[in-house]
């Protein structure tokens, strides 16, 4: 028995999810730091809010891939996980904003930052599931597709995410001016906009998409060998941690160097953009001139994800051609390059060019690991092997969270640019541990 090929809209029904999941992100990731130093954080610090958020991926994920193996409901096996991440994603996405309401029991940015963490946290129950559930439905030779359409609906609700503020406040006209220690109305529309479609999308593929049995699921890898049954429990999950496969420890390193760059992209990008290229005041983080270049960093966030979407698109047809390996390298480069260009922007709107470079890294990273993964690991702890990989997603963020902000206030004087610098640094250097990694599903093809 094999798997059967799915059609185009077979697959994009079984992601769409996505969508909502990376709206709800973008939103996070180009608003969270913008928010905390509103809630009265210092740019240094900033970092170490965002650890909160790695930190609960370190933990959640395995754990939640590990389970999603083993469960079977009504609706399924991944389902019922990401489900439950959106709803509680929904809930930290309406109230972070919202953060100073608490403000009798908890200082808002504790509370902003405990939102944070739950936003993070939810995240992370509802992605990697979703991941596993392609690698369970679809053929080897559909992989590559597969996650180039999530690529896709990643990069248009982050584009949607990241436009939403900009959008409210320059075509809708509704403020993103505030009060000190409030965070603009734009915003706060923007956040419930983004929980709304998160659990619309994510509802959308619980009731259309099917699942494999895990009975299904085994008579379909007839070649696996057979282990000894092993003792149930959650120790099995360090026990695959040793024992995972080699391209799996070879494409630890590629990912540890591209998720340490778009740490510090993410959490370092208004202040830097803010103060180096609008000359803003270091320490300036409430001014309404400091909201407009939030707001832009909001728009080019939506660049590099509408990039992504439409390079995803390319990737399959790319990597068929070049290989997933210098696909994946080629990009990173570029990114890489894009990143280091912000530092020579004579102004705000050359900063576009850049996150066009970002957005083809961006599409390859969302895709060529865990095409390249999926064909290395056994389906049966496809989960939980999902879950460890997001190990070497969350530790290179939880290092750059423990220094990053050190380095920006000791190092680099305030000034965040540099930070920026080092993340395209940090993506040349991944570009070269690409050509360290075995694909197997790449050698079997041309074996065959």
């Amino acid at each position: 028995m094999k798997k059967r090929k799915m059609s185009f809209l077979e697959i994009w029904n079984m992601s769409f999810g996505f969508l909502g999941i990376q709206m709800g992100f973008a939103l996070q990731n180009a608003n969270a730091s913008r928010i905390l130093q509103i809630f009265g954080a210092d740019v240094h610090e900033l970092s170490w809010f965002w650890l909160v958020a790695p930190l609960t991926g370190l933990i959640v994920q395995p754990v939640i891939g590990y389970y999603s193996d083993r469960t079977w409901t009504r609706l399924g096996r991944r389902r019922p996980f990401f489900l439950t991440g959106a709803v509680l994603a929904s809930i930290g996405l309406v109230l972070m904003p919202k953060a100073d309401i608490f403000v009798a029991f908890l200082p808002s940015l504790w509370v902003g930052a405990g939102m944070l963490m739950i936003m993070d946290a939810s995240f992370n129950v509802a992605m990697e599931p979703f991941r596993a559930l392609v690698a369970d439905n679809l053929p080897s030779d559909q992989r590559t597709l597969g996650f180039s359409i999530q690529t896709v609906l990643i990069g248009i609700g982050a584009v949607v995410g990241s436009w939403l503020p900009y959008i409210l406040a320059n075509w809708v006209g509704i403020s993103n001016e505030a009060e000190v220690g409030k965070v603009p109305l734009n915003l706060l529309f923007s956040f419930v906009i983004g929980a709304v479609i998160l659990l619309a999308s994510i509802l959308l593929t619980v009731v259309i998409t099917k699942e494999y049995t895990p009975e299904e699921l085994t008579g379909m890898e007839p070649d696996e060998p057979e282990e000894a049954e092993e003792k149930s429990g959650l120790i099995n999950i360090f026990t695959d941690f040793v024992k995972m496969p080699k391209t799996m420890r070879q494409l630890s390193w590629v990912q540890f160097f591209s998720w340490f760059g778009l740490f510090g992209m993410w959490v370092f990008s208004t202040p830097a953009i803010a103060h180096h290229i609008y000359g803003l005041p270091l320490d300036d983080s409430q001014s309404s001139t400091y909201q407009t270049a939030g707001d832009w960093v909001g728009v080019l966030f939506g660049v590099y994800n509408a990039v992504s979407a439409v390079f995803a698109f390319f990737l399959p047809v790319i990597a068929k051609k070049l290989g997933r390996k210098s696909t994946h390298a080629i990009s990173l480069v570029i990114g890489g390059i894009g990143l280091i260009s912000v530092y020579f922007a004579p102004d705000q709107y050359w900063l576009i060019a850049s996150m066009l470079a970002v957005g083809i890294a961006w599409a390859s990273i969302l895709a060529m690991p865990y095409a390249i993964l999926a064909g290395a690991i056994p389906a049966r702890k496809m989960g939980v092997y999902m879950g460890i990989f997001n190990f070497f997603i969350v530790i290179p963020q939880i290092i750059n969270a423990l220094i990053g902000g050190p380095m920006v206030k000791y190092l680099y004087g305030g000034n965040a640019i540099y930070a920026i610098m080092v993340s395209g640094v940090s993506f040349l250097l991944a570009a070269i541990l690409v050509f360290r990694v075995d694909d197997v599903d790449e050698a079997e093809n041309r074996q065959q």
